[in-house]
């Protein structure tokens, strides 16, 4: 009786030796499986606390004002470049300003063409009409006109650019202040459980960390086009005003 007892004994032993190893702190394999299934970037965003939301959804919207700007800008300066290629080839080819005015509507988009318009009007309000030259003063007001006018298309190219840069200046901290709220909501949450294991802390700090990551979706394109554009529109600029002088020049000649 006492072998049989002794063999059921070692039965038992050697049963409970071939079981699988629990793991350390009971249910930790559950919830380390159970915090894997929640930490999707989607669902991270979709339970995030309100201020986080809204620092999301800011982003969102400036990174898509961003691009819209950024594909309004480029069609606007690319037109304007090709225009006003053609319409200098055009200009200095033309004999005088009468010639040259007839064709301005084929150049719309150019602003060069709009600076010589304006210097091509204050010429003919200045002689009635008449191709003449002009006096020192009235000489001196197509000067100041065309130079307005330069001024003027050199502020409609810088258009929308100012959004450009504060989308670019603005938004990374707009994104670390989501950044700072989630780092203490996960401290707020840990001091409330008593309890700083990954479950409790790896939501509030991923959450944080998105916030972070679309500020700077957000900026680095705002900064890279308002840096590309402004290196684009200040050549412009310097051709503009180089032409407004040449167009008042000729213009105190009669326009010739």
């Amino acid at each position: 009786m006492q072998s049989v007892t002794g063999s059921l004994q070692a039965a038992h032993v050697l049963a409970a030796s071939l079981q699988p190893a629990a793991a350390p702190g009971g249910g930790g394999g559950g919830k380390a499986a159970e915090v894997a299934s929640k930490l999707d970037p989607v669902q991270l965003v979709l339970h995030a606390s309100i201020p986080v939301k809204a620092v999301l959804v800011v982003l969102v919207v400036f990174s898509l004002c961003c691009w819209v700007v950024i594909g309004a800008k480029f069609l606007h300066l690319r037109r304007a470049r090709a225009e006003s290629h053609r319409f200098l080839k055009t200009f200095d080819a033309a004999t005088n300003f009468d010639s040259m005015a007839h064709g301005l509507s084929a150049f719309r988009g150019s602003p060069f063409a709009r600076i010589f318009a304006t210097g091509y009007d204050e010429m003919m309000r200045m002689t009635g009409g008449q191709r003449q030259r002009l006096g020192e003063a009235e000489g001196t007001h197509v000067e100041t006109a065309t130079r307005r006018a330069a001024a003027r298309e050199v502020t409609h190219l810088e258009s929308w650019m100012t959004l450009l840069g504060t989308i670019g200046s603005t938004a990374p901290f707009i994104g670390l202040f989501g950044t700072v709220y989630g780092i203490m909501d996960a401290f707020l949450s840990i001091g409330n459980q008593q309890n700083a294991n990954l479950p409790v802390v790896a939501p509030k700090i991923a959450e944080a960390l998105i916030a972070t990551a679309i500020g700077l979706v957000a900026a680095i394109p705002s900064v890279m086009a308002y840096n590309y554009f402004a290196r684009r529109v200040q050549e412009l600029a310097d051709s503009l005003e180089g032409f407004a002088a040449d167009v008042a020049a000729r213009a105190k000649l009669g326009g010739i």
